[in-house]
């Protein structure tokens, strides 16, 4: 998958966690994590995402699982390499 691809595929999933489970992040949050979602698995790219809206995934199981599911539908290139459960 080329970068402007991904990019634009990180955009949309960006915005769907907004929409569907309110990580509404800031447009430099979202540059960073467009920037890194390459190099990230699935779970990194999730924790990211609660660690930029300042709340720790750890305290959250069943909304981080909710959002890891997002994030490993939208971003399928991302590898899965850790398991949640």
């Amino acid at each position: 998958m080329n970068d402007d691809v991904r990019s634009k595929e990180t955009h949309w999933l960006l915005a769907e966690l907004c929409v569907r489970h309110g990580f509404c992040l800031p447009p430099e949050e979202q540059q960073r994590l467009v920037q890194q979602a390459p190099f990230m698995s699935v779970d990194t790219f999730t924790d990211a995402v609660f660690i930029a809206e300042v709340m720790d995934p750890s305290l959250y199981r069943d909304l981080r699982r909710s959002v890891r599911e997002t994030v490993r539908r939208r971003l399928p290139e991302i590898e899965d390499r850790q398991s949640d459960t």
